[in-house]
Protein backbone atom coordinates (compact mmCIF):
# COMPACT_ATOMS: atom_id res chain seq x y z
CA UNK A 1 0.00 0.00 0.00
CA UNK A 2 0.79 3.57 -0.57
CA UNK A 3 -1.04 6.03 0.91
CA UNK A 4 -1.25 9.88 1.60
CA UNK A 5 -2.11 11.62 4.69
CA UNK A 6 -4.00 15.05 4.49
CA UNK A 7 -4.23 17.48 7.55
CA UNK A 8 -7.39 19.29 8.05
CA UNK A 9 -5.64 22.66 7.96
CA UNK A 10 -7.06 22.94 4.99
CA UNK A 11 -11.36 23.62 3.81
CA UNK A 12 -12.70 20.38 3.93
CA UNK A 13 -13.72 20.54 -0.09
CA UNK A 14 -10.09 20.91 -1.22
CA UNK A 15 -9.23 18.02 1.36
CA UNK A 16 -11.52 16.25 -0.97
CA UNK A 17 -9.98 17.65 -4.09
CA UNK A 18 -6.68 16.68 -2.94
CA UNK A 19 -7.93 12.69 -2.27
CA UNK A 20 -9.64 12.93 -5.96
CA UNK A 21 -6.42 13.41 -6.77
CA UNK A 22 -4.39 11.16 -4.89
CA UNK A 23 -7.07 8.57 -6.49
CA UNK A 24 -5.86 9.83 -9.76
CA UNK A 25 -2.33 9.27 -9.11
CA UNK A 26 -2.88 5.49 -7.78
CA UNK A 27 -2.12 5.93 -4.75
CA UNK A 28 -4.17 3.60 -2.58
CA UNK A 29 -5.53 4.79 0.81
CA UNK A 30 -5.91 8.51 1.75
CA UNK A 31 -5.92 9.47 5.94
CA UNK A 32 -6.70 12.66 7.47
CA UNK A 33 -4.81 13.13 11.15
CA UNK A 34 -6.84 15.13 13.75
CA UNK A 35 -5.93 17.94 15.95
CA UNK A 36 -8.60 19.39 17.64
CA UNK A 37 -7.55 22.59 16.29
CA UNK A 38 -8.19 21.66 12.36
CA UNK A 39 -11.31 20.57 11.05
CA UNK A 40 -13.14 17.72 12.10
CA UNK A 41 -11.21 14.71 10.45
CA UNK A 42 -14.82 12.27 9.97
CA UNK A 43 -16.07 15.51 8.04
CA UNK A 44 -13.23 15.81 5.93
CA UNK A 45 -13.42 11.53 5.34
CA UNK A 46 -17.25 11.57 4.22
CA UNK A 47 -16.36 14.84 1.71
CA UNK A 48 -13.24 12.40 0.77
CA UNK A 49 -15.92 9.06 0.27
CA UNK A 50 -17.79 11.28 -2.08
CA UNK A 51 -15.37 12.70 -4.11
CA UNK A 52 -13.39 9.40 -4.71
CA UNK A 53 -14.38 5.66 -5.97
CA UNK A 54 -11.31 3.38 -4.92
CA UNK A 55 -8.88 4.67 -2.54
CA UNK A 56 -8.99 3.39 1.39
CA UNK A 57 -10.02 6.05 3.39
CA UNK A 58 -10.31 6.72 7.34
CA UNK A 59 -8.57 8.51 10.42
CA UNK A 60 -4.93 8.55 10.97
CA UNK A 61 -5.13 8.06 13.65
CA UNK A 62 -8.56 8.86 16.11
CA UNK A 63 -7.88 8.66 19.62
CA UNK A 64 -10.20 7.17 22.22
CA UNK A 65 -9.74 10.10 24.77
CA UNK A 66 -11.41 13.02 23.27
CA UNK A 67 -14.30 10.69 21.72
CA UNK A 68 -15.83 7.94 23.75
CA UNK A 69 -14.97 4.73 21.63
CA UNK A 70 -18.22 3.22 21.46
CA UNK A 71 -19.12 6.53 19.11
CA UNK A 72 -15.47 6.16 17.25
CA UNK A 73 -16.45 2.76 16.13
CA UNK A 74 -19.95 4.12 14.55
CA UNK A 75 -18.25 7.07 13.06
CA UNK A 76 -15.80 4.53 11.44
CA UNK A 77 -18.78 2.19 10.50
CA UNK A 78 -20.58 5.28 9.30
CA UNK A 79 -17.67 6.10 6.80
CA UNK A 80 -17.84 2.68 5.65
CA UNK A 81 -21.00 2.84 4.47
CA UNK A 82 -20.80 5.69 3.08
CA UNK A 83 -17.40 4.72 1.70
CA UNK A 84 -18.89 1.40 0.24
CA UNK A 85 -16.96 -0.84 2.28
CA UNK A 86 -13.53 1.81 1.98
CA UNK A 87 -13.03 2.54 5.67
CA UNK A 88 -9.77 1.80 7.65
CA UNK A 89 -9.91 2.28 11.24
CA UNK A 90 -6.48 4.34 12.25
CA UNK A 91 -6.49 4.24 15.96
CA UNK A 92 -3.62 5.34 18.58
CA UNK A 93 -3.25 7.48 21.52
CA UNK A 94 -3.42 10.96 20.19
CA UNK A 95 -0.82 13.97 20.02
CA UNK A 96 -0.11 14.53 23.46
CA UNK A 97 0.95 17.96 23.14
CA UNK A 98 -2.64 19.01 22.07
CA UNK A 99 -4.45 16.68 24.02
CA UNK A 100 -2.54 18.21 27.07
CA UNK A 101 -4.98 21.61 26.39
CA UNK A 102 -8.41 19.74 27.18
CA UNK A 103 -7.40 18.32 29.92
CA UNK A 104 -6.41 14.40 28.62
CA UNK A 105 -3.40 13.05 29.66
CA UNK A 106 -1.54 9.76 28.19
CA UNK A 107 -2.53 7.49 31.15
CA UNK A 108 -2.98 4.01 30.10
CA UNK A 109 -2.36 4.74 26.81
CA UNK A 110 -1.65 1.19 25.19
CA UNK A 111 -4.55 -0.17 27.22
CA UNK A 112 -7.16 2.75 26.26
CA UNK A 113 -6.33 1.97 22.12
CA UNK A 114 -6.67 -1.84 23.16
CA UNK A 115 -10.02 -1.53 24.84
CA UNK A 116 -11.24 0.56 21.93
CA UNK A 117 -10.12 -1.76 18.92
CA UNK A 118 -11.74 -5.16 21.00
CA UNK A 119 -15.02 -3.46 21.59
CA UNK A 120 -14.78 -1.56 17.39
CA UNK A 121 -14.62 -5.62 16.47
CA UNK A 122 -17.34 -6.53 18.96
CA UNK A 123 -19.83 -3.72 18.02
CA UNK A 124 -18.98 -4.34 13.79
CA UNK A 125 -19.65 -8.03 14.54
CA UNK A 126 -22.83 -7.28 15.94
CA UNK A 127 -22.64 -8.29 19.24
CA UNK A 128 -23.81 -5.93 22.30
CA UNK A 129 -21.35 -4.55 24.61
CA UNK A 130 -20.38 -4.01 28.17
CA UNK A 131 -16.68 -2.45 29.33
CA UNK A 132 -15.85 -1.28 32.59
CA UNK A 133 -11.71 -0.59 31.99
CA UNK A 134 -10.09 2.83 31.04
CA UNK A 135 -13.42 3.90 29.85
CA UNK A 136 -16.91 2.80 30.31
CA UNK A 137 -20.10 0.94 28.48
CA UNK A 138 -23.16 -0.63 29.41
CA UNK A 139 -24.70 -2.69 26.84
CA UNK A 140 -24.16 -0.53 23.81
CA UNK A 141 -24.65 -1.97 20.42
CA UNK A 142 -25.06 -0.28 17.11
CA UNK A 143 -28.51 -0.33 15.12
CA UNK A 144 -27.04 -0.89 11.52
CA UNK A 145 -24.84 -3.81 10.21
CA UNK A 146 -20.80 -3.60 9.46
CA UNK A 147 -18.65 -4.78 7.49
CA UNK A 148 -15.19 -6.46 7.51
CA UNK A 149 -13.19 -2.27 8.31
CA UNK A 150 -9.63 -3.58 8.76
CA UNK A 151 -7.48 -1.96 12.30
CA UNK A 152 -4.56 0.05 11.86
CA UNK A 153 -3.05 0.92 15.47
CA UNK A 154 -0.71 4.30 15.28
CA UNK A 155 2.81 3.15 17.38
CA UNK A 156 5.87 4.28 17.98
CA UNK A 157 7.04 3.00 20.93
CA UNK A 158 8.07 -0.69 22.11
CA UNK A 159 4.59 -1.53 24.07
CA UNK A 160 2.20 -0.33 21.61
CA UNK A 161 4.37 -1.61 18.27
CA UNK A 162 3.71 -5.03 20.05
CA UNK A 163 0.46 -4.80 20.59
CA UNK A 164 -0.45 -3.46 16.94
CA UNK A 165 1.51 -6.50 15.82
CA UNK A 166 -0.45 -9.17 18.21
CA UNK A 167 -3.56 -7.60 17.81
CA UNK A 168 -4.24 -5.20 14.60
CA UNK A 169 -4.38 -5.71 11.02
CA UNK A 170 -1.02 -3.14 10.65
CA UNK A 171 0.82 -0.33 12.51
CA UNK A 172 1.06 3.05 11.04
CA UNK A 173 4.43 3.01 12.69
CA UNK A 174 5.41 7.11 12.92
CA UNK A 175 8.84 6.51 11.29
CA UNK A 176 10.67 7.79 8.58
CA UNK A 177 14.20 6.72 8.87
CA UNK A 178 15.25 3.41 8.12
CA UNK A 179 16.90 2.54 11.77
CA UNK A 180 13.46 2.89 12.54
CA UNK A 181 11.17 0.70 10.70
CA UNK A 182 14.04 -1.92 11.16
CA UNK A 183 13.61 -1.04 14.50
CA UNK A 184 9.79 -1.35 14.72
CA UNK A 185 10.40 -4.73 12.26
CA UNK A 186 11.88 -6.58 15.33
CA UNK A 187 9.41 -5.96 17.21
CA UNK A 188 6.73 -7.39 14.79
CA UNK A 189 8.75 -10.51 14.25
CA UNK A 190 9.15 -11.07 18.14
CA UNK A 191 5.26 -11.48 18.35
CA UNK A 192 4.74 -13.59 15.85
CA UNK A 193 4.28 -16.43 17.38
CA UNK A 194 1.36 -14.59 19.72
CA UNK A 195 -0.50 -13.04 16.70
CA UNK A 196 -3.69 -15.19 16.21
CA UNK A 197 -3.81 -17.00 12.66
CA UNK A 198 -7.43 -15.32 12.14
CA UNK A 199 -6.03 -11.96 11.99
CA UNK A 200 -4.18 -12.98 9.00
CA UNK A 201 -1.09 -11.25 7.51
CA UNK A 202 0.42 -7.80 9.82
CA UNK A 203 0.90 -4.55 7.76
CA UNK A 204 3.71 -2.53 9.14
CA UNK A 205 3.22 0.90 7.44
CA UNK A 206 5.69 3.56 7.73
CA UNK A 207 3.84 6.93 8.77
CA UNK A 208 6.36 8.84 7.50
CA UNK A 209 6.26 12.84 7.15
CA UNK A 210 7.30 13.82 3.84
CA UNK A 211 8.31 17.17 1.83
CA UNK A 212 8.80 16.72 -1.71
CA UNK A 213 9.50 19.27 -4.01
CA UNK A 214 12.07 20.42 -7.16
CA UNK A 215 13.92 22.75 -4.95
CA UNK A 216 15.07 21.08 -1.85
CA UNK A 217 15.58 24.09 0.22
CA UNK A 218 11.69 24.41 -0.22
CA UNK A 219 11.02 20.92 1.08
CA UNK A 220 12.86 21.22 4.18
CA UNK A 221 11.50 24.78 5.38
CA UNK A 222 7.69 23.53 5.15
CA UNK A 223 8.87 19.95 6.71
CA UNK A 224 9.27 21.99 10.24
CA UNK A 225 6.05 22.11 11.24
CA UNK A 226 4.91 18.35 11.20
CA UNK A 227 8.75 17.63 12.27
CA UNK A 228 8.03 19.96 15.66
CA UNK A 229 5.26 17.75 16.53
CA UNK A 230 7.00 14.24 15.51
CA UNK A 231 10.14 15.67 17.89
CA UNK A 232 7.99 16.55 20.86
CA UNK A 233 5.83 12.93 20.74
CA UNK A 234 8.93 11.22 20.76
CA UNK A 235 9.56 8.54 22.88
CA UNK A 236 13.00 9.05 24.87
CA UNK A 237 14.18 6.23 22.92
CA UNK A 238 13.67 7.19 19.80
CA UNK A 239 15.41 10.86 20.30
CA UNK A 240 18.22 8.68 21.17
CA UNK A 241 18.57 6.54 18.49
CA UNK A 242 19.04 9.17 16.49
CA UNK A 243 21.22 11.40 18.77
CA UNK A 244 18.83 14.17 19.58
CA UNK A 245 18.71 15.85 22.59
CA UNK A 246 15.75 15.31 24.62
CA UNK A 247 15.60 18.63 26.34
CA UNK A 248 15.49 19.81 22.90
CA UNK A 249 12.47 17.96 22.16
CA UNK A 250 10.34 18.85 25.02
CA UNK A 251 11.09 22.50 24.48
CA UNK A 252 9.21 22.20 21.35
CA UNK A 253 6.50 20.15 23.11
CA UNK A 254 6.11 23.13 25.28
CA UNK A 255 6.01 25.79 22.70
CA UNK A 256 3.24 23.18 21.06
CA UNK A 257 0.95 23.35 24.62
CA UNK A 258 1.84 26.69 24.92
CA UNK A 259 0.39 27.77 21.54
CA UNK A 260 3.09 29.19 20.48
CA UNK A 261 3.54 27.45 16.82
CA UNK A 262 6.64 29.61 15.02
CA UNK A 263 8.51 28.92 18.18
CA UNK A 264 8.16 25.39 18.24
CA UNK A 265 8.63 25.48 14.29
CA UNK A 266 11.88 27.54 14.99
CA UNK A 267 13.65 24.98 17.53
CA UNK A 268 13.94 22.28 14.98
CA UNK A 269 17.07 21.45 14.03
CA UNK A 270 18.69 20.08 10.88
CA UNK A 271 19.28 15.97 12.46
CA UNK A 272 15.89 16.28 13.72
CA UNK A 273 15.00 16.83 9.65
CA UNK A 274 16.62 14.10 9.03
CA UNK A 275 15.96 11.88 11.69
CA UNK A 276 12.01 12.47 11.23
CA UNK A 277 10.94 13.58 7.86
CA UNK A 278 11.49 12.56 4.05
CA UNK A 279 12.21 15.97 2.69
CA UNK A 280 13.91 17.19 -0.76
CA UNK A 281 13.75 16.53 -4.58
CA UNK A 282 11.82 13.56 -5.93
CA UNK A 283 15.26 11.62 -6.38
CA UNK A 284 15.81 11.81 -2.69
CA UNK A 285 12.29 11.20 -1.85
CA UNK A 286 12.16 8.30 -3.99
CA UNK A 287 15.57 6.76 -2.72
CA UNK A 288 14.32 7.24 1.37
CA UNK A 289 11.31 5.90 0.29
CA UNK A 290 13.12 2.36 -0.90
CA UNK A 291 15.26 2.20 2.23
CA UNK A 292 12.20 2.93 4.12
CA UNK A 293 10.64 -0.35 1.54
CA UNK A 294 13.60 -2.48 2.85
CA UNK A 295 11.69 -3.06 6.28
CA UNK A 296 8.21 -1.90 5.82
CA UNK A 297 5.25 -3.63 4.38
CA UNK A 298 3.47 -0.65 3.27
CA UNK A 299 4.41 3.59 3.41
CA UNK A 300 2.01 6.37 4.08
CA UNK A 301 3.29 9.68 2.78
CA UNK A 302 2.77 11.78 5.84
CA UNK A 303 1.79 15.71 6.57
CA UNK A 304 3.08 17.90 4.98
CA UNK A 305 3.93 16.11 1.52
CA UNK A 306 5.62 19.31 0.58
CA UNK A 307 5.11 23.04 -0.09
CA UNK A 308 2.43 22.52 -2.43
CA UNK A 309 0.24 20.16 -2.07
CA UNK A 310 -1.10 19.34 -5.47
CA UNK A 311 2.67 19.35 -7.18
CA UNK A 312 3.58 16.90 -4.02
CA UNK A 313 0.82 14.72 -4.87
CA UNK A 314 1.52 14.35 -8.38
CA UNK A 315 5.21 14.01 -7.60
CA UNK A 316 4.85 11.28 -5.67
CA UNK A 317 2.53 9.13 -7.66
CA UNK A 318 5.02 9.91 -10.30
CA UNK A 319 7.39 8.37 -7.93
CA UNK A 320 5.61 5.20 -7.29
CA UNK A 321 5.00 5.01 -10.97
CA UNK A 322 8.23 4.75 -11.65
CA UNK A 323 9.16 2.05 -9.00
CA UNK A 324 6.19 -0.12 -10.24
CA UNK A 325 7.51 -0.22 -13.24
Amino acid sequence: MHAIELTPEHPVATLASFAQRAETNGLDAVFASHHYNNRDQFMALAAMAERTDDVLLGPGIANPYETHPVTLASRVATLDEMSDGRAVFGVGPGDESTLANLGFDHDDALRRVLETVTTARTLWDGERVDHDGTFEAVDAGLNYEVGDVPVYVGAQGPHMTRMAAKHADGALYNGAHPKDLAWAREQVEEMADERPDEYGAFDLAAYASVSVAEDEGAARAAARPPVAFVAAGSPPPVLDRHGIDREAASDIGDAISAGEFSDAFERVTEPMLDAFCIAGTPETVAERTAALEEHADSVVFASPLGPDIETAIDLLGAAIDRRSR
